[in-house]
């Protein structure tokens, strides 16, 4: 059990990009001493955000012995190779994404933070036939971890009208903490898309489709009709979000063609901003985007996670801790 200052306890952040469950546990006021990120780009806006410095090297090459002691583990491990949207390759994937999950075991396995979080797409689950989640359980079991974990959708539980499916896991090397944790319970969705996309005011020429810069314009000048929701260009056709929240956000929408997300306006049909596509994963209106590539910001976004989803469950992870030392 752990005894001390709950307000003390420290974060260690793997695959951090941009910082997005680094900000959900700071609401929940909890500090990240030490964070990892191999891509530089995303480095540079988590480092717009957060007073430290990422340490930007392959986590294949850090020793534990040069990572701080923590007593949160956050990782939002790679999830290419397990995502619907890919080849489902998991842990034999050819680029060796799956397997870095491994770099994780090797590092709690010494470490032995008191908490572990991590974060991924909601086929990990069944991948494998479920053998992939089985091993990555029996990982954290094997190291006394006492686990549980749900599929949350962000729509249901962060308020932001974003449908958006991930798994959580959350591991305690605390038996007592275990029992006192819970995930949160679904809460109503009072944030509508216009609170978070701006629908009435002009902006840069470069978001708007035309004739001229869209071979399938009159396509989707028949097929979006509505100023109130998110449509995606789907290769060939438009398709409208029937219940008025924003389809799941890709990484790689900023590069034009599949599921990229198209708004109507009072100023013509556009894609959205990559400060909409932040918002929509949670972040606050002040989160500091650097100067860089609409593509690199996009792709940040699509590969982050939905900060008010995390803010509530690092809230009960708290008070789980807190309960224990009763």
């Amino acid at each position: 059990m752990f005894i001390g200052n709950i307000e003390t306890l420290t974060c260690a952040s793997f695959f951090a990009g941009v910082g997005g469950i680094d900000l959900g546990f700071e609401k929940a006021g909890f500090k990240t001493t030490y964070a990892n990120e191999f891509d530089a780009f995303p480095v540079k806006t988590f480092e717009s955000n957060f007073p430290i410095k990422v340490d930007c090297r392959d986590i294949n090459i850090v020793s534990n012995a040069e990572i701080p002691n923590f007593n949160i583990m956050l990782a939002g491990f790679p999830c290419q190779a397990f995502s619907v949207a890919g080849y489902r390759q998991g842990f034999e994937d050819e680029k060796g994404r799956g397997v870095l999950f491994f770099q994780l075991a090797r590092i709690f396995k010494e470490k032995k933070p008191e908490v572990v979080f991590l974060e991924n797409v909601k086929n990990l689950v069944s991948h494998d036939g479920g053998k992939t989640f089985r091993i990555i359980i029996e990982a954290l079991e094997s190291e006394g971890y006492h686990v549980k974990y749900q599929v949350l959708n962000t729509m249901e539980y962060g308020n932001i009208p974003h449908n958006r499916e991930r798994i959580y896991i959350v591991g305690f090397l605390d038996e007592r903490a275990y029992k006192e944790f819970d995930f949160p319970k679904p809460i109503e969705l009072t944030t509508k898309l216009s609170d978070i996309i701006d629908y009435e005011t002009k902006l840069d020429d470069k978001y708007y489709y035309t004739p001229d810069n869209f071979g399938h314009y009159e396509e989707l000048k028949s097929g979006m009709t509505r100023m109130d929701t998110v449509y995606q260009w789907r290769r060939v056709y438009v398709r409208e979000n029937q219940s008025n929240v924003c389809p799941t956000l890709t990484a790689n929408m900023g590069t034009g063609g599949h599921n990229v997300p198209l708004v109507l306006t009072k100023h013509g049909i556009r894609k959205l901003t990559p400060h909409e596509c932040f918002r929509l994963q949670g972040f606050p209106v002040d989160y500091k985007l650097p100067e860089l590539s609409s593509c690199h910001l996009y792709k940040q976004a699509g590969n982050s996670v939905s900060v008010t989803v995390i803010a509530r469950i690092a809230q009960n992870i708290k008070q789980a801790l807190i309960n224990s030392q009763v």
